[in-house]
């Protein structure tokens, strides 16, 4: 209640945030935190605050600076008598003597007190993450405990109110210069939902209370129960479902999200998508773009989705005020390849949608993983680890599908390969899908190189056969004949090599 001590955690507001999230967990039903806080309650000993006096080093100059703080005898009875304070006596060189304040104790609720108990709601969150449904809609600034609560219930809403750990205020203050202008810049949406704290952001509180209805939608109503199954009254459950690649724009690489929704294809008709027509939900879609997430039906059975985005997206680094020599970065990252931020989104996603008791759909279009040094720095070996952890971990059905023209390699095919979790994965592959260990290019420069193609090329092209028989029945011949020979030779390899080069790669 932001009405009350500007929404701070007190003892008593953590007890029952405490009460309500075991409730929540007791009873197997969803805990919607709707958040609008200020974090942990802070506070200060009000009579000790009005009573208490300073003394200077040079009593007539305040400018001197202070030696220590005092209580009059006069009201050190009455701290004493209430235990508000701690004084030891101090003698003056003049022979005055005071009551130094050593330390000040105030009742219970303003202190580190306050920090237990937003560490004992920060556990049970946690907790009731892993074991009923948690959803948080930020609707209000939510500073502090409050940014954890958000984090450590893992689905996120964010109206437009930052998310932050300190206030922009507090962070001036400590590096000893106005930096900051506003909290927006620590947590606002254009931060996080960027870096996938929030998975969804609305506009305002009404779209806000329709995005946890729709949630809500995709869960079962308790733990472990039955999933709430709609009737599909627009799509046939046996039904063909439209290929991307006969658009509108044919020729261009097509956003991949129609393969799940369905489009009007290039006479302006209608075609129905793998999922039933406007169920699909997309979250997380500020952060890792090049992999798209969301909840969807199938006849109207609630699943989740993963699949990779076709298209080159960029991501962008803000600039940091209070680093003047920071810029804003932005970098190109290509389709149907696993970066950091993605693997960790894909990661995020399987485990989510494992807790939410959904089936899974991974619609496997990869090319592999990013392995340059930047992307080995920003732990996509971790990440990556962590698909093949969420599916070992996955306990409803897994279907993994290679669309049509779709390619999975490498690692990309080993951290979804249904051997994983052979209980509940299975492939389903399109007959002109393909798939391998390494691209055809790689694959030649390992097991295909030059001098292959070479002896390839005598065996096919009859005018290279003819000048290496013609090199070899020169072995007597003058040197200069050698040579004429060997050079066109040469220019004939060098002529044919790219075509062989494509001929290799085919193979």
């Amino acid at each position: 209640d932001v009405t009350f001590q500007n929404g701070s955690f007190g003892i008593m507001e953590d007890q029952l945030f405490n009460l309500a999230t075991e409730l929540a967990m007791k009873e197997g039903i969803p805990r919607i935190f709707v958040a609008a806080n200020s974090g942990a309650r802070i506070g200060l000993v009000e009579e000790v605050k009005k009573k208490f006096r300073v003394q200077w080093k040079d009593p007539l100059n305040p400018l001197s600076g202070m030696q220590f703080l005092y209580v009059d005898d006069t009201d050190l009875d009455l701290f004493r008598k209430h235990g508000m304070c701690v004084t030891e006596p101090v003698t003056l060189p003049d022979g005055t003597k005071r009551e130094k304040l050593t330390a000040v104790i105030g009742p219970d609720g303003i202190g580190v007190e306050n920090l237990r108990g937003s560490g004992m709601i920060a556990g049970t969150t946690c907790r009731a993450y892993e074991e009923t449904f948690t959803l948080t809609f930020v609707s209000g600034t939510s500073v502090g405990i409050g940014a954890y609560l958000v984090r450590l219930g893992q689905r996120a809403i964010q109206k437009g109110p930052p998310i932050l750990l300190t206030g922009e205020a507090a962070l001036n203050k400590v590096l000893g210069k106005q930096v900051y202008t506003s909290n927006y810049q620590l947590g606002g949406t254009h931060i996080m939902h960027k870096n996938g704290v929030s998975h969804k952001v609305v506009d305002n509180d009404f779209e806000g209370v329709r995005a946890i209805l729709k949630w809500l939608s995709f869960v079962p109503a308790v733990r472990n129960g039955p999933l709430p199954i709609q009737p599909n009254l627009t799509d046939k459950i046996d039904r063909k479902v439209f290929d991307p690649r006969r658009g509108p724009q044919p020729s261009k690489v097509y956003d991949p999200r129609i393969l799940l929704t369905g489009a009007m294809d290039a006479i302006g008709k209608w075609r129905g998508g793998m999922f039933d027509k406007g169920s699909f939900v997309e979250s997380l879609d500020g952060w890792g773009m090049t992999t798209i997430c969301g909840r969807a039906r199938l006849g109207g059975i609630p699943v989740g989705v993963v699949m990779p985005e076709m298209r080159t997206v960029s991501k962008t680094h803000p600039a940091d005020p209070a680093d003047q020599d920071s810029m804003e970065t932005t970098v190109s990252q290509a389709g149907q390849v696993w970066f950091p931020d993605s693997a960790y989104k894909t990661a995020t996603a399987i485990k989510d949608m494992n807790q939410e008791g959904l089936p899974l759909f991974i619609i496997a279009n990869w090319r592999g993983f990013s392995g340059g040094q930047r992307d080995m720095y920003e732990e996509i070996l971790k990440f990556g680890s962590m698909i093949v952890e969420g599916l070992v971990a996955y306990k409803q059905p897994v279907f993994v599908y290679i669309p049509p023209e779709g390619e999975l390699r490498g690692g990309a095919w080993v951290v979804i390969d249904p051997t994983i979790n052979a209980e509940v994965m299975e492939m389903y592959v399109d007959s002109t899908a393909r798939g391998g260990i390494l691209e055809p290019s790689g694959i030649v420069e390992i097991k295909y190189r030059r001098d292959q193609q070479l002896e390839k090329m005598a065996y096919l092209d009859v005018e290279v056969a003819a000048l290496e028989r013609q090199l070899s029945a020169a072995a007597n011949a003058g040197e200069a004949d050698r040579s004429t020979i060997a050079e066109q030779l040469r220019t004939r390899q060098e002529l044919l090599l790219p075509t062989y080069q494509k001929g290799a790669e085919h193979y």
